[in-house]
């Protein structure tokens, strides 16, 4: 998912996201344009076979909500997956994690498709996690990668309440056993003493280690210690995929061969547009493909240069001019106007912020009577304040949209797919998590995760990074993530960027999660 960026408070991320962006109960961005052609009805998978729920080696006694968590759940299924017929065992339950006493301190929700009748000591596999802080793993489960996907109507991509789950026949199990995993305090992953849980999870680096701790034990536990390891993360996913890789090396002496990023986080200064002017600049390259897609003027055969002008003035002219003496007169004038071309603002509004837009703005957000998303950048509804509002109060057509029903999709699925059911409401987003999160690492305020990701790909000459952008993201920019990647000393030619006609959530739009996901299996299979 995401994260979930607050725009009026740092470093509290409630609505940036995810994963892999984040405000109120759901979110992580979104593209939100349909495909131009229906895509041909997919093959239906076989029905479940429910097998036996795995012995457990230990007995525990929980007595808060992870007491309603039924036991693990074993499926069987078939599917048509890059127009090959594909087995798979389908393993849903908990991972439980302890203290140094052997206490339980959390039960942790996955679900882990497994290819039949293949070698697993040479089957990649990829484990997933969306962001938030706070947001559960279904957006990449149902939007991205799993066998099945929550599809939205063709021609109103915004009407959640109508849409459905179906095959999902460009599914990531073509080419690596995926095992989706939720954060302590999201989806169905619960601590087991809310009173410790913040210091115990809800921070960068003791998230880090639960998760590397937490793969640790899938991969034990299924003889997978050696297959081909892949990180996937979305939105603060991003981040935590770094710091995921580094656990994993220091605490569980596990080396990964690919880290996977869509849409990232990838430094949280570089998204704060209210106090960074290199954040802003970041914006513009991302407003202007927005406004270029809106004009139809942006095409896949002039999309590559068309971004790379955006980015060349906007790390140029534009940062230059914002970091000098500000300009007065004529000068500013004319500033104005180059902005207002660009990012497709009005002329009035550039000016009133001094060509420094901050995109969570309502009056930048608000053009003829639209109201235009940070998640897409060309996905807008009526404007239900056209008058104007307070920045807090102006909703997001996409975060606190259709995008929410992900989370009631997702425990039909777990019910009748997976053979799981629980009383429990799936926690696609968790406020209270995002809201006390410890963001930073040692004696620094704000973890800084570019430096652990050099020293990464140096230890680790084969280590390959994958980084996914939509154009249209205004949340966690393309801009920024080429910026970070061009500045990367060692290892910069294992880094691939990838950018797609769509936002923050870019595989909402059925031709780009195609093309994220054939990318992606290439990526997993070199």
């Amino acid at each position: 998912m995401k994260p979930v960026f607050h725009p009026t408070k740092w470093p509290n991320f409630s609505k940036l996201k995810l994963a892999g962006s984040l405000a109120v109960a759901l979110s992580l961005s979104t593209s939100a344009i349909a495909a131009t052609e229906p895509s041909p009805p997919p093959a239906k998978p076989t029905p479940p076979v429910t097998g036996p729920a795995p012995t457990q080696t230990q007995t525990d006694t929980f007595h808060n909500e992870a007491a309603l968590l039924p036991q693990d759940a074993i499926t069987h299924h078939t599917g048509i997956f890059d127009k090959r017929k594909i087995s798979y065992t389908a393993h849903t339950g908990t991972l439980t994690l302890r203290d140094a006493e052997g206490a339980p301190t959390a039960r942790v929700f996955y679900v882990a498709y497994t290819q039949d009748g293949v070698d697993p000591a040479h089957r990649p596999v990829a484990y997933f996690f969306n962001g938030g802080p706070g947001a559960g793993t279904a957006y990449l489960h149902l939007g991205a990668a799993g066998p099945s996907i929550l599809s939205f109507p063709n021609g109103n991509p915004a009407d959640g309440a109508n849409a459905q789950l179906t095959p999902n026949t460009e599914s990531w199990l073509a080419a690596a056993d995926l095992v989706f995993i939720d954060a302590p305090g999201t989806g169905w992953s619960i601590p087991t003493d809310a009173k410790k849980a913040a210091k115990a999870f809800y921070g960068v680096k003791q998230d880090a280690h639960a998760f590397a701790k937490a793969i640790q034990l899938w991969a034990q536990s299924n003889n997978r210690q050696i297959s081909p390891r892949y990180l996937v993360g979305e939105s603060y996913g991003g981040l935590r995929a770094i710091e995921v890789a580094d656990a994993l090396a220091q605490d569980q002496n596990i080396l990964v061969n690919g880290i996977l990023m869509i849409s990232p986080a990838l430094d949280m200064t570089l998204l704060d547009t209210a106090n960074d002017i290199l954040a802003t600049s970041f914006v513009l390259p991302s407003l202007e493909a927005s406004q270029l897609a809106l004009q139809h003027k942006l095409t896949p055969e002039n999309a590559a240069g068309r971004l790379d002008s955006a980015y060349h003035y906007a790390i140029g002219p534009f940062l230059s001019t914002l970091a000098n003496t500000p300009l007065a007169g004529n000068a500013a004038q004319d500033f104005y106007e180059d902005v207002a071309t660009h990012s497709g603002i009005p002329l009035e509004t550039v000016a009133k912020e001094r060509g420094m837009l901050q995109p969570e703005a309502h009056d930048v957000r608000s053009r003829n009577g639209r109201l235009y998303s940070l998640y897409d950048g060309t996905f807008s509804i009526a404007d239900p304040f056209p008058e104007g509002v307070e920045n807090g109060a102006s909703p997001d057509p996409i975060l606190d949209g259709f995008t929410r029903a992900y989370g009631s999709a997702f425990e039909q699925y777990a019910a009748t797919s997976l053979n799981f059911r629980t009383p429990l409401s799936y926690s696609l987003l968790n406020m209270k998590v995002n809201e006390a999160w410890d963001y930073r690492d040692g004696g620094s305020p704000i973890v800084r995760p570019i430096p652990t990701l050099r020293r990464l790909l140096a230890l680790n000459p084969t280590l390959r990074v994958f980084i996914a952008n939509g154009y249209y993201d205004l949340v966690c920019p393309f801009a920024s993530s080429r910026w970070v990647a061009e500045h990367i000393p060692v290892g910069r030619n294992r880094i691939a960027l990838h950018t797609y006609p769509g936002g923050h959530m870019i595989y909402i739009r059925a031709d780009s999660r195609a093309a994220l996901a054939q990318d992606a299996k290439t990526f997993m299979t070199p």
